[in-house]
């Protein structure tokens, strides 16, 4: 059983955003070429090509030869189950594409805290009221630019406080019973209606532009 504190789970989360940024050779594009190529698919429509990317990547997230298959090439800073990596990876690599599609700098820390709150679910809402972001408002590029550091740092903080809340009283995750930004991953393949929320979140924020 993997266990994982706090400053683990950052660590595992910066490790698979940059990963999913820069992709895996011979596996997934570099970020930029994922998005641009839904976009000239989808008529450079960022709404289609938003929805096409987050249709596919749910449906992968629930192939279980492919997650496992994936999760022995990715290495990360904490030893943690092939499938409950790999379900994070597309995860987050699909936060980040839409972000992209909807023509956020991805390499921003402010993008990069606003995409792991995402991966909350349906818990977003709530750390983001928390963090003191004015949920409902609109999102424009100079607004997601002046979300100030000490902001940035509650929303991660609030992002890991998700995590010991709903799994681990004890200070740690056990990811060999549950992983809560996935809703459940052990046997192979993923509640694909938590990756759908996780989509969605995405959409509302980087694609419709409302936090």
């Amino acid at each position: 059983m993997a266990l994982l504190n706090e400053n683990q789970m950052q660590e595992v989360l910066d490790t698979l955003y940059e990963k999913a940024l820069d992709g895996i050779p011979l596996v997934s594009k570099p970020i930029d070429e994922l998005a641009y190529d839904y976009l000239s698919k989808n008529n450079h429509s960022a709404n289609s090509a938003a929805k096409s990317l987050i249709n596919y990547q749910t449906l992968k997230c629930g192939t279980s030869g492919f997650i496992t298959g994936l999760g022995g090439l990715l290495t990360l800073p904490v030893a943690i189950p092939a499938n409950v990596s790999s379900v994070l990876y597309v995860q987050m690599r699909m936060v980040a594409a839409v972000a992209q599609i909807g023509g956020f700098d991805t390499y921003s820390d402010q993008v990069q805290s606003l995409a792991y709150v995402c991966l909350t679910g349906s818990a977003a809402t709530d750390i983001m009221k928390k963090s003191a972001i004015k949920v409902g408002e609109r999102v424009t590029l100079n607004a997601i630019k002046n979300i100030p550091g000490k902001t940035l740092t509650l929303i991660n903080q609030k992002v890991g406080m998700r995590l010991f809340t709903k799994f681990g009283e004890t200070g740690v995750i056990n990811l060999g019973k549950a992983i809560p930004l996935v809703g459940g991953v052990i046997g192979g393949g993923v509640d694909v209606v938590s990756t759908r929320i996780i989509g969605d979140n995405a959409y509302r924020l980087f694609i419709q532009k409302q936090f």
